[in-house]
C-alpha cells in the first residue's frame, strides 16, 4: 500500500513541476510584447516632450503623427496579447494580473497621444516652462516603466529593483501634480486671455492625466510584489 502511495505522490509531484514550468514559461513568454509596449510609449513620450520645447505648427503635425504611430503599434500588440493570453496555460490571477498590467499600459500610451493631440486641437500661443516639464516628467515615468517591464519576467528575483523603480514612477507622478496645481495657479493668476487661458488649463490636465495613468502599472506592479511577500 505504501509503495502504491508513493508511487501516486511521485507522479503527482512530477506533473505539478511540469504545470509549473509551464506556467513559468507561459509568464516570460509575455515579456518581449511588454517591452515592446514599453518602447513604443518612450517614443511616443520622447516626441511628446519635443512637442512641448517649439510653437512650430508643422513640428507639432509631424511629432504627433509619430505619438499616433506608436499608439497604433501598441494597439496591435496589446490585441496579440490578448489572443495569445486566452491560449496560455496560467491560473485565473495571474492572466488577470498580466491583463491588468498591459491594459493600465496601453491606457498611459493612449493618454500620451491625448496629450499630443490636444496641442493640436488648441494650438496655443505659447507653450509655457511647466508645460515641458510635465511632459518630461512623463518621459522620466516612461523610461523607468521600461525598467519594470524587463523584470517582470522573473519578479521574485528582481524584487528589490521592481520596488525601486516602482518608488520612482511614484516620486515623478507626485512631482507632476505638484507642477500641475502651480501651474494651474500661475495662469490663474496672470493669463488675462480667458480662451488661451482654457487652452493652457485643458493641456495641462490631459498631462497630469497621463503622468496618473503611469502610477497605475506600478500599483499594480506593487500589489503582485505584496503578493510575493505572503
Amino acid at each position: 500500500m505504501k509503495c502504491h502511495l508513493y508511487k501516486y505522490t511521485d507522479i503527482l509531484m512530477k506533473i505539478l513541476g511540469f504545470l509549473r514550468k509551464r506556467l513559468f514559461a507561459s509568464k516570460t513568454h509575455f515579456s518581449p510584447v511588454f517591452s515592446h509596449q514599453a518602447a513604443y510609449i518612450r517614443q511616443a513620450s520622447a516626441a511628446l516632450t519635443e512637442m512641448m520645447k517649439t510653437t512650430d505648427q508643422t513640428e507639432w503635425k509631424r511629432l504627433e503623427k509619430e505619438v499616433k504611430m506608436c499608439e497604433v503599434q501598441g494597439d496591435a500588440m496589446l490585441t496579440e496579447f490578448y489572443s495569445e493570453l486566452y491560449e496560455s496555460l496560467g491560473s485565473f490571477a495571474d492572466r488577470d494580473n498580466l491583463q491588468t498590467i498591459a491594459m493600465y499600459i496601453d491606457e498611459f500610451l493612449d493618454n500620451i497621444n491625448g496629450s499630443a493631440k490636444s496641442v493640436l486641437l488648441y494650438l496655443p500661443g505659447k507653450i509655457a516652462p511647466q508645460l515641458l516639464e510635465l511632459a518630461q516628467y512623463i518621459q522620466a515615468e516612461a523610461d523607468a516603466l521600461k525598467e519594470v517591464v524587463a523584470m517582470l519576467a522573473n519578479i521574485k528575483a528582481n524584487f528589490s529593483a521592481l520596488t525601486l523603480q516602482c518608488d520612482r514612477i511614484s516620486e515623478l507622478e507626485h512631482a507632476a501634480d505638484d507642477s500641475y496645481e502651480e501651474y494651474i495657479g500661475y495662469i490663474f493668476q496672470n493669463e488675462k486671455n480667458p480662451i488661451e487661458l482654457m487652452k493652457y488649463k485643458n493641456i495641462a490636465e490631459t498631462l497630469e492625466t497621463t503622468s496618473d495613468s503611469a502610477k497605475k502599472v506600478s500599483d499594480h506592479v506593487r500589489k503582485i510584489l505584496l503578493g510575493c511577500t505572503e
